[in-house]
C-alpha cells in the first residue's frame, strides 16, 4: 500500500500568534475559515467538524499554545500522517507565519497544497488580511 507523504504550506499573515492561534484552534475561530461546523469536547482533546453535512473527528495529538497544534483525523489508516498548524514570527520584520503540514499520496499533493492554499486564503479575510 502507498504511504501518504508530507506537505507543507506556509502563509505570512498580519497577526500577532495568540489571534492566529485562537483562529486555528477554537470552534468560534474554525467555523470562520476552516469548516461549517466545529465543536470541541469539554477536555479540549478532539475536535468535530462538519462541511456540508459530512462529519469528520480530528483528535489534538500535541501543541504548545501560541505555538502549534497537531491534530490526527479519527478514520486515518496511516498511523504517521497528521495535520499541524505552526506560528512562527521572524526576526527582523515581526511577520507571522503560519505553516501547514499535512500528508497525501503523491498524486494528490498538488490539489491538497490548493485546498490549503483556498483555506488560508478564508482564513487571511477572517482575519482581516485579505
Amino acid at each position: 500500500m502507498a504511504k501518504k507523504i508530507p506537505f507543507t504550506v506556509e502563509r505570512t499573515f498580519k497577526s500577532s500568534p495568540a489571534i492566529l492561534y485562537n483562529f486555528l484552534t477554537t470552534p468560534s475561530g474554525l467555523v470562520q475559515w476552516f469548516a461549517d461546523y466545529v465543536d470541541l469536547d469539554p477536555n479540549g482533546e478532539v475536535f468535530t467538524f462538519e462541511w456540508n453535512g459530512d462529519e469528520q473527528i480530528a483528535e489534538v495529538l500535541n501543541y504548545d499554545e501560541d505555538e502549534y497544534i497537531r491534530l490526527r483525523w479519527e478514520d486515518e489508516e496511516d498511523d504517521k500522517a497528521y495535520f499541524e498548524y505552526k506560528i512562527k514570527v521572524t526576526d527582523i520584520t515581526k511577520e507571522t507565519i503560519l505553516t501547514v503540514t499535512d500528508f497525501a499520496y503523491k498524486e494528490d499533493v498538488a490539489s491538497s497544497k490548493e485546498l490549503w492554499n483556498s483555506q488560508l486564503n478564508d482564513l487571511a479575510k477572517a482575519l482581516g488580511n485579505g
